[in-house]
């Protein structure tokens, strides 16, 4: 899996954000209509940078607050811990929430109710290894005496569609170009260009790379499910017949 980008934010990071919303929205929005009424926008230019700042320099409670003011403002609750690459596109936002430990790699979308939450069970012992360093979260954090968390959230590639409602829950990876289709529940790794849906989240395919709208295959999305249940039928079916003679 590709580890997010390393560079620090900056204004140069919020030019690439606005182009980069613009050129994925399929409304093709204008600069002024991103600026101004695009909430994911402004959680990842104004707010969680400044909340991820105060935290490297462990300020604790005052990057929980200041992420709290962006919640307020946006409806997007992003843990000042995250780690969070490039061009990250937060679409719609409300409802929106990403813990601690999770990190994000480049280029990613993720639709309005999203969740990258913990299970409540063991956490994941995170070695630097398995923690990419993304703006210097870990070194700083080391600097100022402070341990990072064991794992507890979910880890995403580069270049990953997350749809609405899904929620991708405790430590576990989903690798680059991965889709997962809204309302999954996903607990479980995706693998490299996969595309999970479903509850309990099921592999239905695996794309080629792009987006895809909510993170669904294009045409008829496929039911798992429905096709173990068609396949019992099938096998049942045939016996109804003879059970009958026999009565008869």
């Amino acid at each position: 899996m590709n580890k997010p980008s390393d560079k620090p934010n900056s204004s140069f990071q919020g030019r690439s954000l606005l182009a980069s919303i613009r050129a994925r929205d399929e409304a093709r929005p204008t600069v002024m209509e991103v600026i101004l009424a695009y909430p994911g926008f402004h959680i990842m230019v104004v707010f969680h940078p400044v909340a991820s700042f105060l935290w490297r320099y462990n300020l604790r409670a005052l990057a929980r607050f200041w992420a709290y003011v962006g919640r307020f403002v946006t409806g997007i609750e992003i843990h000042p811990a995250a780690k969070i690459g490039r061009n990250f596109f937060i679409d719609h936002g409300t409802g929106v929430v990403i813990g601690e430990t999770a990190i994000i790699g480049d280029e990613c979308r993720i639709y309005h109710g999203v969740t990258l939450g913990g299970r409540g069970g063991p956490s994941v012992p995170d070695g630097d290894a398995a923690l990419p360093n993304v703006n210097g979260t870990d070194s700083s954090l080391r600097a100022n005496g402070a341990t990072p968390s064991p794992r507890r959230h979910p880890h995403i590639g580069c270049h990953v569609t997350i749809g609405a409602g899904a929620q991708v829950l405790g430590p576990i990876t989903v690798e680059d170009h991965a889709k997962i289709g809204a309302g999954a529940v996903v607990t479980k790794d995706v693998p490299c260009g996969a595309t999970a849906i479903g509850n309990p989240a099921n592999i239905v395919k695996r794309p080629t790379d792009g987006e895809c709208p909510y993170g669904l295959p294009e045409g008829e999305t496929p039911d798992p499910l429905a096709a173990r249940i068609a396949a019992l039928e099938a096998c049942i079916t045939p016996s109804a017949p003879r059970a009958k003679s026999k009565k008869a």
